[in-house]
């Protein structure tokens, strides 16, 4: 079914601007009770929009959306490459660059350090933002009912004894994150593994993405974080600044 649905989309944007049911069943050599419940399922998720005049079909806005975040996404990842490579040098540690999708954190790229002992995170990979420092430090630029939104939609589970696991907990994190400029992932989504974060900000201040240094607990310790911090902070805040934003707050942490 999916392979079909493809094709619905690849004729209309091959033969459009719009076409009619028929045309499309017949393009595509499907009946048509075929081709009208493939076609439904498309305008469910506005992959396709139908003319409420003429009663034909043509590519919807959401393809336009997917496109545009599909783009920025790869432009974002080309501007942080050289800044995440710059990090790794100066931290010897794993860094990641991670954007949000609602309640989860997805990881855009990866730079390793040439160490025997090192993060099995990989590209691609998601997690649940309230448990990693990319996540906490993307949702702390967030409003409180944004926040709210999120944790009902995915709640808080506990995958550590260290995880947060209440509202009124991760809004006190929140807002020591706003303040010290980084979020920490104290082992909270993986016993033995911890890392710090930064937001990433866009031109109008939303949060956009974040970079973080990650390591084993025994090289990460509680007394290296504020160190390890420095280069993140000031790599996350030079991707900032490219991106049309220069937060006072980062710049400031950075200089410390």
């Amino acid at each position: 079914m999916l392979d079909r649905a493809l094709a619905v989309l690849e004729i209309l944007a091959r033969e459009g601007p719009d076409l009619s049911l028929a045309e499309i069943s017949e393009k595509l050599q499907l009946y048509k009770s075929t081709a009208h419940r493939l076609i439904m399922v498309l305008e469910r998720y506005r992959l396709i929009e139908k003319n409420s005049v003429s009663g034909r079909y043509r590519l919807g806005l959401k393809l336009f959306e997917l496109g545009t975040k599909a783009i920025s996404q790869l432009d974002l990842r080309e501007r942080a490459h050289p800044l995440l490579e710059r990090v790794v040098l100066e931290t010897g540690e794993t860094v990641h660059l991670c954007i949000r999708d609602e309640a989860e954190v997805v990881y855009l790229d990866k730079v390793e350090p040439e160490r025997s002992v090192r993060m099995a995170c990989s590209v691609g990979r998601r997690n649940p933002a309230y448990a990693t420092s990319v996540g906490k430090a993307m949702m702390a630029y967030l409003s409180d009912a944004e926040v709210e939104t999120l944790v009902r939609k995915q709640g808080l589970k506990p995958l550590t004894r260290n995880t947060i696991v209440t509202l009124c907990e991760l809004k006190t994190e929140l807002a020591r994150i706003r303040e010290r400029g980084y979020a920490i992932d104290d082992e909270e989504i993986e016993e033995g593994v911890r890392c710090v974060g930064c937001v990433v900000r866009g031109h109008s201040g939303e949060p956009v993405a974040a970079i973080s240094v990650s390591g084993p607990a025994f090289r990460v310790t509680k007394e290296k974080v504020e160190h390890l911090a420095k280069p993140v902070v000031a790599a996350a805040g030079a991707l900032s600044a490219s991106l049309g934003f220069v937060d006072e707050v980062i710049l400031v942490a950075a200089a410390i």
